[in-house]
């Protein structure tokens, strides 16, 4: 009975031998499938600023759509500065309005009053010059006194030109030079401000595209510093190829060439297009090792598949086949 078991055993490891010939034994030149890898490229989502996070909406595994908001960074200190500036703004323009209406009418009010007063002492001063002048031509009064008349005439006739002078400024606006310079300072503060509310809005970074939330780095109420990653995406259009050809074989690689390929439990082979060929060559990477491929000088080729699957995941072995 044992004697009759053996031929069976040996019948059977010659079958399965033959079966898996192709993996055991080196294949054919030029018909070996080129080994590679799926690749995404993702996109790194960073605050702007350092800052507390205050809520994260996306969530690892799950998926974001283009243009909704990633997570948020505390906006208190952003918000006060807006404040801020809206102060600012309405203190320049309150500046170039005061000097383009010139003095209040109050204020002008008093300049007359004093005009007022200053033309009764004017006429008082006349009048004693009269006087003075009859007086000394007479000789009943010294030269003196009539010196003295005739100064004070001219010193009110003076404060009278002055206060003519206030009176005309104050009716005028400020110089053409003060409103420039109050207008560039409004400029500048609403310049500041449009700058301040874009910063707060670069608290809520969106989703430039929809994609996967392929991995996070921080959660709500964590730190994060400026231009720190918080959430990284992987868009389905990010996905690429990554395989290895011979040196024989590079010659009929090409951008733009369309290849096929296939991977576990991807269903149906695949068709990418070749987007990059390496301009050196390398050994094979120890994790592409295969019977075929073993210690022979590769090029690394880059491709992107003409369609978007789910089941492409990054890191999933893929068989591309032989160029023809």
């Amino acid at each position: 009975m044992k004697r009759a078991i053996v031929p069976v055993i040996v019948i059977a490891l010659a079958g399965a031998a033959f079966y898996f010939r192709d993996r055991w034994l080196p294949p054919p030149p030029g018909q070996a499938n080129y080994l590679g890898y799926v690749e995404g490229e993702t996109i790194l989502i960073a605050s702007p600023v350092a800052g507390r996070v205050i809520e994260r909406k996306a969530e690892k595994g799950s998926t974001i759509a283009a243009g909704d908001v990633v997570f948020r960074i505390d906006p208190a200190a952003q918000q006060a500065e807006i404040k801020r500036l809206d102060a600012a703004i309405v203190t320049a323009e309150a500046q170039l309005a005061n000097l383009m209406t010139g003095k209040r009418q109050a204020e002008q009010d008093v300049v007359r009053a004093q005009r007022q007063e200053a033309e009764a002492a004017l006429d008082l001063a006349k009048r004693e010059l009269d006087r003075s002048t009859e007086l000394t031509s007479t000789g009943a009064a010294a030269t003196s006194r009539w010196d003295t008349a005739k100064s004070q005439v001219a010193q009110l006739e003076a404060r009278l030109r002055q206060i003519d002078a206030t009176l005309a400024v104050g009716d005028l606006g400020g110089r053409q030079q003060d409103m420039a310079a109050a207008r560039s300072r409004i400029d500048e503060a609403k310049a500041a401000r449009a700058a301040a509310q874009v910063k707060l809005a670069d608290l809520s970074p969106v989703a430039p595209v929809s994609a996967l939330v392929e991995n996070v780095f921080y959660d709500a109420g964590e730190w994060v510093a400026a231009g720190q990653p918080v959430v990284a995406l992987l868009p389905p259009d990010n996905m690429k190829l990554r395989f290895y050809v011979p040196q024989d074989i590079v010659a009929k690689v090409a951008a733009g060439t369309v290849v096929r390929f296939a991977c576990d439990g991807c269903g149906d082979e695949q068709a990418a297009k070749v987007t990059a060929i390496a301009s050196t060559p390398e050994y094979t990477p120890p994790v592409i090792y295969s019977q075929g491929a073993r210690a022979k000088l590769v090029f690394l080729v880059e491709a992107k598949p003409l369609t978007q699957s789910p089941l492409l995941r990054p890191g999933l072995p893929i068989e591309v086949k032989p160029l023809q």
